[in-house]
């Protein structure tokens, strides 16, 4: 008895206005435009409402070579949506009193240029002025090197700033790279065993990590650029360089157990949480809409939470709108097909669908 009152208490909750079905038609209409191609580079789409899936696509190879198809259960490097993981690494940091978001670099770092004005603050918002290791003309002399976080933080540590800390919002790579670093030093892990063992570990991401050109990793949707409208495979990188700033896998269905351990609180205290959601200030008191690892925005006047990611081969968009308790996540295997765009577009469709 007891399990068929279950049973009609999830059917009845599927079939309730909060559960309301979307227009699958109308978001297959929108992806069908970015991917137009069924034997390219695809990409992985889910929408969920309250923790749970409402739509999950996949379109496109995840290998051209091997004419294998894309399906939802993929592994794709994020980009820069690896931001996310480590900033809330920094705040879990924090909650062990192993560091604070207000500590200069110095005290970690003793050498680094300027560091006695530089927080963990200014890393985490893009406003440290340091040099955007990324944009520098040398790159390509590191870009294929495994180097440590302290040859990638000395690659760039004397480099002039771009501007005083916390005069300026430049969205900037260098600062993550840094803030990874302050991760291993101050919890004597490495980045990648730390984000394994206190965040992919916790929240039940088993599909989830560092990525690796050379591991046998299951399901991987491999990476392809598209030069002189030929598809090629993607560009080689040491993942030492990207680091803390883009150097991890996930799929679709385990970027929004992600989401769900930040709902619940399954990583950090509500009040910890808070400052990754925050809109920081400028010295002057501008806003600068950025938090700890999200964009703080706004969809159609409802507030939003928002990063994309780029690494050769890939790219990635993931939306949250906590009023609507809506997330949206679209991961592309060719740098050609960005995502971002058409997130927002579906974020925007759903929004009109379980709008009061």
């Amino acid at each position: 008895m007891k399990k068929i009152l279950l049973l009609f208490a999830a059917i009845a909750m599927l079939l309730s206005p909060t559960y309301a079905q979307i227009n699958s038609k109308k978001v297959d209409s929108l992806l069908s435009v970015l991917f137009t191609d069924k034997d390219g580079p695809g990409g992985a789409f889910l929408i969920a409402k309250a923790g749970q899936p409402i739509y999950q696509k996949a379109f496109g190879k995840a290998n051209i070579e091997l004419g294998v198809d894309m399906t939802t259960q993929n592994i794709f490097q994020l980009g820069s949506i690896t931001k996310q993981f480590t900033a809330i690494a920094i705040l879990m940091l924090e909650e062990q009193h192993l560091l604070s978001t207000q500590d200069p670099i110095s005290k970690y770092i003793p050498d680094y240029p300027n560091g006695d004005k530089i927080t963990i603050h200014h890393l985490l918002t893009h406003t440290s002025g340091i040099k955007d290791f990324t944009k520098m003309k040398s790159i390509s002399q590191i870009a294929q090197k495994d180097l440590s976080p302290k040859e990638l933080v000395d690659f760039f540590k004397n480099e002039p700033i771009d501007f005083l800390p916390g005069e300026k919002f430049e969205y900037n790579n260098s600062g993550y790279a840094v803030l990874g670093y302050v991760i291993e030093l101050t919890s004597k892990d490495t980045y990648e065993h730390f984000i394994q063992k206190n965040i992919f570990a916790k929240a039940g991401m088993t599909n989830s990590r560092y990525a690796s050109d050379v591991a046998i990793i299951k399901k991987r949707a491999y990476g392809y650029q598209q030069k002189n409208n030929q598809y090629v495979n993607k560009t080689r990188i040491s993942f030492n360089i990207p680091y803390a700033s883009g150097s991890l896998m996930s799929t679709i269905g385990d970027m929004l157990k992600w989401q769900t351990a930040l709902n619940k609180n399954t990583l950090l205290k509500a009040s910890s949480s808070k400052k990754a959601f925050t809109a920081y200030q400028l010295n002057n008191g501008t806003s600068i809409n950025y938090g700890y690892g999200w964009h703080i925005s706004q969809i159609n006047g409802a507030p939003s939470r928002e990063h994309g990611g780029s690494v050769f081969g890939f790219k990635t968009m993931g939306i949250y709108l906590p009023q609507q308790d809506i997330y949206v996540i679209g991961l592309s295997n060719c740098d050609c097909n960005s995502p971002t765009q058409v997130t927002r577009d579906i974020a925007k469709l759903v929004l009109e669908t379980f709008k009061d």
